[in-house]
């Protein structure tokens, strides 16, 4: 039913753990797919027990945060759950997903954001509300932008790759393309799926400070930040319908 597809770049300390976290899903029909960005201080360091198992693809070269979602097309499940390498899921994250996205059709992550002020076009420098592990809801959120994880179905990736940005962005940006276009060709809403305070296995990051803080996150870099900066400026300028708008 499920394909997801690990990502590994600078943190293959991380990989065994996320590894072990989907061994531990409630809902068990899903294959692993890993797609690994080179990077020279990490790139053989990575566990080769959990590489072995996963489908796996190593590149001799660091193609950026879009390329992940080029080797996504080579899953033949009905959905795909793509992580972050910081991102560790609950249990019952995917279970969480499925059950979400039948009342809830549309692009599903475990931290989007819902602008709601009007300044808006200077994000992240702006108003906004997070969803996910940093503001649990027993709700289903409604959110503009979706980063960390995205579960959706494979046939979307039609739209992901038919507006191709102007110029090529390798570090942001991937994250808003994806509701973007999911809006622009399908009429498609982004969504967090429930994060119970009470039920941290149902959340889609257990600890997101455990690794998303640290000097691997891409955002954090002044190309990361330039990229979705301008990337968001973009979808704006070209009628982009904010949840706060709807």
């Amino acid at each position: 039913m499920i394909t997801v597809l690990l990502n590994g770049y600078k943190r293959p300390h991380a990989l065994k753990e996320q590894h072990e976290a989907l061994n531990k899903q409630t809902l068990d029909d899903f294959k692993v797919m890993l797609w690994c960005n080179y990077d020279k201080e990490s790139y053989d360091k990575f566990p080769k027990e959990v590489v072995e198992q996963c489908t796996t693809a190593m590149c001799n070269e660091n193609l950026g945060v879009w390329a992940r979602f080029a080797y996504a097309l080579n899953a033949d499940t009905k959905y795909i759950c793509v992580l972050d390498d910081d991102t560790i899921p609950g249990s019952k994250w995917l279970e969480n997903c499925v059950t979400t996205m039948q009342s809830h059709l549309g692009l599903l992550g475990c931290r989007g954001v819902r602008m709601t002020g009007d300044d808006y076009i200077n994000y992240p420098a702006c108003q906004y509300e997070a969803f996910g592990a940093s503001n649990p809801s027993d709700e289903v959120e409604a959110v503009d932008i979706m980063g960390h994880c995205w579960f959706f179905e494979r046939e979307w990736l039609r739209a992901y790759w038919a507006d191709m940005p102007s110029t090529r962005l390798t570090a942001g940006g991937e994250d808003m393309h994806f509701s973007y276009v999911l809006q622009k060709h399908y009429g498609l809403k982004t969504y967090v799926p429930p994060h119970p305070v009470d039920d941290v296995e149902m959340w889609g990051s257990t600890d997101p400070q455990k690794y998303g803080e640290d000097m691997s996150a891409t955002s954090r870099t002044g190309l990361g930040h330039a990229q979705a900066n301008a990337y968001w400026k973009f979808i704006v300028s070209t009628g982009y319908t904010l949840v706060k708008d709807m």
